[in-house]
């Protein structure tokens, strides 16, 4: 059973395995060099502190995927709009634990009265990535061309969004994030 809660600091070696693993494999994250476990908890205090959702899904006991909203761009308009990021280890991909975190976040975000859910997905050969946020309400909105090297070969980065809370051009609800000094 996929259990979903917030992320705490604790989990910070869990999440350095499971995105260092992408980070060293794929072309999901555009990093060349993984973090290390306390960068990954820094990251995770930064995402926290602005109350927004850092999640990871539990099988068994053992995190096998990490999801989290970090906000759009840093400039005061964006602040209804956020970029979700979703990571899931090896061994528990195509288990639909990267669907359920994507839901949680989404849901997550929409009760914080956010608008705007925007996804970069690294590769345009990323077909679980691109079919995960397709059945949770993306759209495609375009491809960034080759606007990435990695390991050798050029990497394009696969743009979709997604409404969030209400129809797309009604007035935002509350204050929006805090993106002080944008």
């Amino acid at each position: 059973m996929t259990r979903i809660r917030p992320a705490t600091r604790d989990d910070a070696p869990a999440l350095q395995a499971i995105y260092g693993h992408h980070v060293a494999n794929g072309f999901g994250s555009f990093e060349e060099a993984a973090p290390s476990a306390e960068e990954m908890a820094e990251r995770w205090a930064a995402v926290t502190a602005r109350r927004l959702p850092y999640l990871v899904a539990e099988v068994d006991g053992v995190i096998a995927g990490l999801a989290y909203a970090g906000p759009y761009r840093p400039r005061s308009a964006y602040r209804f709009a956020v970029e979700d990021s979703v990571y899931v280890a090896p061994s528990f991909q195509g288990q639909g634990v990267g669907k359920s975190l994507l839901i949680a976040v989404i849901q997550a975000c929409e009760a914080m009265g956010l608008r705007r859910m925007m996804a970069f997905i690294g590769d345009s050969a990323n077909a679980g990535s691109i079919g995960v946020h397709r059945s949770c309400g993306f759209r495609h909105v375009g491809v960034l061309e080759k606007v990435g090297f990695k390991a050798g070969r050029w990497l394009d980065v696969v743009v979709m969004e997604r409404d969030l809370g209400g129809a797309a051009g009604d007035a935002p609800v509350g204050p929006g994030l805090d993106l002080s000094g944008g």
